[in-house]
């Protein structure tokens, strides 16, 4: 693992009202010969608005928005849009993320929404229809499968502490929820477990990065190899934490010791990590898929 030497790539812009406190928690999705980056932003308001950036070569940005591409539009967001994470099918970006409402009493739940690929690429944020796929349920870390399996569209999402697995038919209504893995005891991992980006195609399976907390909680990131038919069969799970926070801008921030991610894409047989450090800043690191698969 190799953290970018231009660590962080993205940081908090004074004067912005938006995005003047913290950035983190970045989506990423590769289109258009571009990284596409979706990162989570706050302001003095405390508001969780969501920000765009774009990068050439996955490492150096190149583009940074000055306003925000996503904004909380109705009273299940009222108090933000966290966490986005970002599939890329048949031309559209499904982009699911964590839409948090002050009634009854903060709450959070799993949002969908979407947009064309074309309109991603072009920074017009034509953002299509947002709907809850489980009204009322506490629960965040969605992530959609980038291919159907047996005709069903496949979500990863954490109903605390486990990681869940649902199915839909047309991402509207999902069923047949069940627990796929659980924290493990006296671990890195012990207190809960949950997603970060969709997971990645490889030859052996579905390559899956996720975050496991501590009874510290300190988050640290793992890996998963997944059945590609089966997304209920994990194949292999890291016994070691991938990436932990070491370094300064992991460690001191809002909240500190944490590495969470929220995407990733694979270049040129690399891939590349995007996450939070100490939800304040936006850092990337960079792995070699035979350092992560056994």
């Amino acid at each position: 693992m190799k953290r970018f030497s231009n660590n962080p790539i993205i940081e908090p812009v004074p004067g912005h009202y938006w995005q003047n406190r913290e950035v983190f928690n970045p989506a990423a999705l590769y289109a258009g010969d571009k990284v596409h980056i979706i990162y989570r932003a706050m302001g003095d308001d405390g508001v969780s608005r969501l920000g765009y950036a774009n990068s050439s070569d996955g490492y150096s940005i190149d583009f940074r928005q000055p306003e925000p591409a996503f904004v909380p539009a109705n009273i299940n967001e009222d108090l933000g849009c966290e966490d986005p994470r970002l599939t890329q099918m048949n031309g559209e970006c499904l982009m699911t993320y964590t839409a948090y409402r002050s009634l009854p009493t903060n709450a959070y739940q799993v949002a969908i929404t979407k947009i064309s690929v074309e309109d991603l690429i072009s920074n017009d944020w034509n953002w299509g229809e947002r709907w809850l796929p489980f009204d009322g349920i506490l629960n965040k870390n969605a992530i959609i499968f980038p291919k159907k399996i047996d005709g069903r569209y496949v979500m990863y999402h954490r109903l605390e502490p486990y990681l869940c697995v649902a199915y839909s038919d047309d991402l509207k209504r999902w069923c047949n929820i069940k627990a796929v893995m659980q924290p493990r005891h006296d671990s890195w991992d012990c207190l809960k477990v949950g997603s970060t980006g969709p997971p990645i195609e490889v030859s052996e399976g579905w390559l899956f990065i996720y975050h496991g907390v501590d009874y510290n909680y300190v988050y640290r990131l793992g890996a998963l190899l997944i059945d590609k038919d089966n997304p209920e069969n994990i194949l292999y799970r890291s016994e070691k934490p991938i990436l932990e926070p070491t370094e300064e801008y992991e460690r001191f921030g809002k909240v500190p010791n944490v590495v969470f991610s929220c995407g990733s894409v694979m270049l040129d047989d690399k891939l590349l990590v995007y996450y939070g450090g100490a939800d304040s800043v936006v850092c990337g690191a960079e792995f070699d898929l035979g350092e992560l698969l056994p």
